[in-house]
C-alpha cells in the first residue's frame, strides 16, 4: 500500500507545471553572495508577468510602503534581494496550487487561511525576536508553503484523506499520525516529493519536510523551522483556519528555549495575526 501511494504521489507531482524558468533563474542568481539588485532586476524584468506579480505584491497593503513602487529596481533596492526572491518563489508556488479549491476532504480556503496564518505569526515572532527585517520574509514563506504536501495527499487519495481527517478528530492525535495510520505517508514525505522536483533548497524546503520531524533536523535553518513548528501549533490550536489538525502535539521545550519565547507571546498578537492575515490574502489572489 505505502509504495503504491507513494508511486501516485509522484505521479501527481510528476504533472503538475513546472516552476516558471523566471522563477528559477531568479532562484539561481540570488544564490549568489555577490548579486546585486541591477543584477535581478535584469532576470526578473525579462518576465512580464513576474514584474506584473511583484509590483502589485510591493504596493498592496500587505506591505503598507506608503508611497507608489513602479520601478522594479527601486523596489528590489527598498525591499532587498531576499524578499524578492521569496515573493517570486511563494507566488510561484501558490499560482499552481491556489486553483485546487474543488477537493473533497481539506476545505481549501480553510487550508489556505491557515498556511497564512502560520506564515504571518512565523513573520511577527521573527520581528519579536528582532531578526533583520531583510530576513523576516523567508519566516513568512517557509510558514505559507510548510503544508503544501497535504494537497498531493488531498486530491490522490481523496476518500483516505477523509478516512484520515476522521481519525486525527475521532482518537485526538495529530492530522500526520492519522496519515501515517490510514495512508502510510504523511504530508511531509509527499511534501519531501514536491521539494525534489522543484529544487525548494533552504529553509522553505527543510520546514516543508521537518515540520513535524524537528527533533531529527540537523540543517542550518533551525530558527526558521521552529518558529514555523511553534506558529502552526498557534494556528492549529486557535481554529485560524484548517489545516485538518486540531489536536497538534505539544511543542517540545527545546524550540521555546531557542525562540526564547513562551506560548503567551501568541495570545498576544492574536488580533494582529488576524488583520496581517487580510493583508497576505494578495498571495492568494495574485
Amino acid at each position: 500500500m505505502k509504495d503504491d501511494v507513494r508511486k501516485r504521489i509522484s505521479e501527481y507531482i510528476a504533472k503538475m507545471p513546472s516552476l516558471p524558468t523566471s522563477v528559477i533563474k531568479v532562484l539561481e542568481v540570488c544564490n549568489n553572495p555577490q548579486v546585486s539588485p541591477a543584477d535581478l532586476n535584469h532576470v526578473i524584468s525579462l518576465d512580464p508577468v513576474l514584474v506584473g506579480r511583484v509590483l502589485k505584491l510591493i504596493n498592496s497593503a500587505y506591505y503598507s510602503l506608503g508611497q507608489q513602487v513602479t520601478n522594479l529596481v527601486r523596489a528590489i533596492i527598498m525591499l532587498g534581494i531576499n524578499t524578492v526572491k521569496n515573493l517570486a518563489l511563494s507566488t510561484a508556488i501558490m499560482g499552481n496550487f491556489a486553483e485546487n479549491k474543488n477537493l473533497q476532504g481539506l476545505d481549501m480556503e480553510g487550508f489556505w487561511r491557515h498556511s497564512l496564518c502560520v506564515g504571518v505569526s512565523a513573520k511577527l515572532l521573527a520581528a519579536k525576536r528582532g531578526i533583520d527585517v531583510k530576513s523576516r520574509e523567508e519566516y513568512f514563506t517557509a510558514g505559507l508553503l510548510h503544508d503544501i504536501g497535504k494537497i498531493p495527499l488531498n486530491a490522490v487519495l481523496r476518500k483516505e484523506y477523509m478516512l484520515a481527517l476522521s481519525e486525527a478528530d475521532r482518537s485526538r492525535i495529530s492530522l500526520n499520525l492519522a496519515e501515517l495510520h490510514i495512508l502510510g505517508i504523511d504530508h511531509c514525505a509527499a511534501g519531501a516529493e514536491i521539494v525534489k522536483a522543484w529544487k525548494l533548497d533552504g529553509a522553505v524546503g527543510d520546514t516543508i519536510i521537518f515540520h513535524h520531524n524537528y527533533a531529527a533536523y540537523s540543517g542550518n535553518c533551525t530558527d526558521i523551522l521552529y518558529s514555523v513548528v511553534a506558529a502552526n501549533r498557534f494556528a492549529s490550536l486557535s481554529d485560524i483556519g484548517f489545516s485538518g489538525d486540531r489536536h497538534p502535539d505539544p511543542v517540545e521545550k527545546t524550540v521555546w528555549e531557542k525562540l526564547d519565547i513562551n506560548q503567551d507571546f501568541f495570545d498576544e498578537i492574536e488580533s494582529t495575526v488576524k488583520e496581517e492575515i487580510e493583508k497576505a490574502k494578495i498571495f492568494l489572489r495574485i
